[in-house]
């Protein structure tokens, strides 16, 4: 088992490069009056989890996201501690990506796409918001016990799967609420923004989804009498 030190590099690393090549697709697109579209900016962010979960899970288990963590805190696979190291780290890495974007595009671009921070739609209310986030999340989680997690499953090939799992969700949920599904990638470009509206959706409703997720695919379809499914 790796130091948590190192898996918390790993962790910060990984979600920098989700939030870099995720929120920076969004500023590119706003750059290029809408060259991106929604099919690039899925899988923009798509393929990064793909690549930086194969990348780190070796390491720290490539979660990249609080709302994985707590999944795996919920469920016992982590101890609180641990947990609370990585969801530090995850923000931290969310937060130096957003300032490197800042760094890197034109203020009015910048202004333009809010630096990439996740919004809801027009007319569509934080209870709903919240509902769709742990929806798009709960999918996010479940592929990520049963890909990743459980040694039934492909493991092998699971950062490819999760990466699909991240990019479906997008193509469907992103003109809702911006499909964020992690309450870092809502922190750190938020941070440097200053675009704090319904920040609590991209909290709230990943951690339920997730939570839920991991409850259900532990209690009801992991192997009988292990809760890490090995």
């Amino acid at each position: 088992m790796q130091p948590t030190w190192k898996a918390a590099v790993a962790e910060l690393i990984g979600t920098f490069a989700l939030v870099f090549m995720g929120a920076g697709s969004i500023l590119a697109d706003a750059m290029t009056g809408g060259r991106v579209g929604i099919t690039g900016i899925a899988l923009a962010h798509g393929l990064a989890i793909a690549t930086m979960v194969s990348a780190t899970g070796h390491v720290s288990g490539g979660h990249l996201n609080p709302a994985v963590t707590a999944a795996f805190v919920a469920t016992g696979r982590m101890p609180a501690g641990t947990g609370a190291t990585y969801a530090l780290a995850q923000l931290a890495g969310a937060s130096l990506a957003a300032f490197f974007l800042t760094a890197a595009f034109p203020e009015t671009v910048r202004t333009a796409a809010a630096l990439g921070t996740p919004a809801l739609a027009a007319g569509l209310s934080p209870g709903t918001g919240i509902i769709v986030e742990a929806i798009l999340t709960f999918f996010l989680v479940f592929a990520v016990f049963g890909t990743a997690v459980d040694a039934r499953g492909p493991r092998a090939a699971g950062g490819l799967f999760i990466g699909l799992v991240i990019t479906m969700d997008i193509l469907a949920g992103g003109a809702l609420t911006g499909a964020a599904m992690n309450p870092a990638r809502a922190f750190g470009p938020a941070l440097f923004a200053g675009a704090w509206a319904n920040q609590a959706v991209y909290w709230v409703g990943p951690l339920l989804g997730g939570v839920l997720a991991g409850w259900i695919y532990t209690g009801v379809l992991g192997p009988a009498g292990d809760v890490e499914g090995r």
